[in-house]
C-alpha cells in the first residue's frame, strides 16, 4: 500500500517468504523488535494461516536473536488489532519487547509499559 512504512522494510534483520523482523522505530526498551507480514494486511485475524505461522516462527527466531544480543530478563509480546485497541499503523506488526530487571515497570506486565 502506498505510503505504508511497514510494506517496504528498510533494515530487516531476517525474513521468510511471508514476513520479516526489524527493530521497532520507537522502541520501548533495548532490543525491541517487530515481526511484520510482507503483505499489507491490517488485521492479525485476516492473515492467512501461512502468514500467521511465519510470524510465529520468526517471533521464535527473533527471541533467540534478542536474547543473545541483549540478554533481557523477560519479554512482552503484543499485537494491537484496530484503532480502538491502540493500533496506529494499519499493517499488522507483532511486538517483541525485551524486559530488564530494574526497569521502572518491572514485574507489572504489558499494561504497565503501555500506560
Amino acid at each position: 500500500m502506498k505510503g505504508c512504512e511497514l510494506c517496504a522494510p528498510k533494515d530487516a534483520l531476517f525474513e521468510s517468504d511471508f514476513a520479516y523482523v526489524c527493530y521497532e522505530a520507537n522502541p520501548l526498551s533495548k532490543g525491541h523488535v517487530i515481526v511484520v507480514p510482507k503483505r499489507h494486511v491490517a488485521d492479525f485475524f485476516a492473515m492467512s494461516g501461512a502468514e500467521q505461522g511465519s510470524i510465529l516462527a520468526l517471533l521464535n527466531r527473533a527471541k533467540k536473536f534478542v536474547q543473545e544480543k541483549h540478554k533481557p530478563d523477560g519479554y512482552n509480546i503484543g499485537v494491537n488489532v484496530g484503532a480502538a485497541a491502540g493500533q496506529s499503523r494499519m499493517h499488522v506488526h507483532v511486538h517483541l519487547i525485551p524486559r530488564y530487571a530494574g526497569d521502572p515497570h518491572e514485574g507489572k506486565g504489558v499494561r504497565a509499559i503501555f500506560s
